[in-house]
């Protein structure tokens, strides 16, 4: 019998059907065993996990919420680095298994997950308890925690932008805690920092006649009020037009997909659940929270003039996501007993992991021996 044109049409809606069925089962499939939630041990020449070493995802109880993180290091005998993560909301330790593995080989680094983020994701954790107060209260006692876990009585604390944020205000007013502070990207003054990342966006696809792309910036001018530039903060456009002027994450990440996402759902150190999660903390926190408008509205330059620890900026030359120029006027206005300031030419956001060995080196050189070396003044 001769199948009509409806019934054709049937056939082949019912065969693209079962074809998008067939690949989102292989997909998840794949995704559920590039999935294991663990994490590799260290292992040496033999095969066999090395004296000392430390390999561990684990989950505590920080100021009454379940909280997770990630802890690695050759030796238990290393020093200890606590790493707060950027966002706000967005973990980072798929970032540093995919590109920056080397610094644990010198410290035991604790890749902690802020409250209702990633690891520590958790629908019962209310909303109005994650407050900027709350995870700088948090940020201490993950701090005590992995003090006494590991017998060390300062520990170094590392933040990266919306976690330098944190990290420099915790810095502060508990220097007893810390050797060091090291800022990434290093927030100053955000609203200042999105009127230059949005003025250089303006001339950048000007000069390249991107005039579609302009367009899209026009509709949000963010030189008008604070007001607007908290809701250009907020937009994917912003994430978009930076990544594609290579301004954003990193200079060569033209897509928070490729970059980001993917990324995300290979690391094996989560569950498929845990990977969802991260996704669900970070809308959540981009819906509920007032973490970023408080980011918007302090200026640290006033707020914090001194810290009584060494301190050390590094920052990437093509970083408008958090502006480099601000970060370097901040530092040299700031009193601090020592201090270095490290441009990463060829970098934008993450010069740990865009430049992963002038890194690490000054972490060993300069950051380890309390001196300032290789800083650029």
């Amino acid at each position: 019998m001769k199948k009509t044109k409806w019934g054709l049409f049937i056939e082949k809606g019912r065969m693209v059907i079962g074809s998008v069925v067939v690949c989102l089962f292989i997909c998840t499939l794949v995704l559920y065993f590039e999935s294991p939630g663990t994490i590799q041990p260290f292992l040496d020449e033999n095969n066999e996990v090395i004296e000392e070493s430390i390999s561990e995802k684990i989950f505590i109880n920080i100021n009454g919420v379940k909280q997770g993180m990630f802890i690695k290091g050759k030796s238990v005998k290393n020093p200890v680095l606590l790493f707060i993560h950027g966002g706000p909301g967005m973990p980072e330790y798929f970032l540093a298994e995919k590109y920056s593995k080397d610094l644990e080989e010198h410290f035991i680094v604790c890749y902690w997950e802020q409250r209702g983020v990633g690891l520590s994701y958790n629908t019962s954790v209310c909303n109005a308890s994650i407050t900027l107060k709350q995870l700088l209260n948090d940020t201490i006692q993950v701090t005590n925690y992995i003090r006494q876990r590991f017998n060390q009585d300062k520990i170094y604390l590392m933040g990266h932008s919306w976690g330098s944020f944190l990290g420099i205000q915790v810095s502060a007013s508990n220097p007893e805690l810390y050797h060091a502070y090291i800022g990434i990207g290093q927030v100053v003054n955000m609203i200042e920092s999105e009127k230059l990342a949005y003025q250089y966006m303006i001339d950048f696809y000007k000069e390249n006649n991107n005039l579609s792309m302009v367009s899209k910036l026009e509709k949000f001018p963010v030189m008008e009020s604070e007001k607007v530039v908290y809701s250009f903060f907020a937009s994917s456009l912003r994430d978009e037009a930076m990544h594609k002027a290579g301004i954003g994450t990193m200079r060569n990440m033209k897509s928070v997909i490729t970059g980001i996402f993917f990324p995300v759902m290979q690391c094996q150190g989560y569950t498929l659940s845990e990977k969802i999660n991260i996704w669900r903390g970070k809308a959540n926190l981009n819906k509920n929270s007032n973490l970023s408008s408080e980011m918007l509205a302090i200026d640290l330059t006033s707020k914090i003039p001194k810290i009584n620890i060494p301190v050390y900026f590094i920052s990437g030359g093509y970083d408008y996501t958090v502006n480099y120029s601000l970060s370097k006027k901040y530092y040299e206005s700031l009193d601090a007993p020592i201090k270095g300031f490290y441009t990463f030419k060829n970098s934008a956001h993450s010069p740990l992991f865009e430049e992963p060995e002038k890194f690490i080196s000054i972490m060993t050189e300069d950051i380890l021996n309390q001196t300032s070396n290789y800083s650029d003044d």
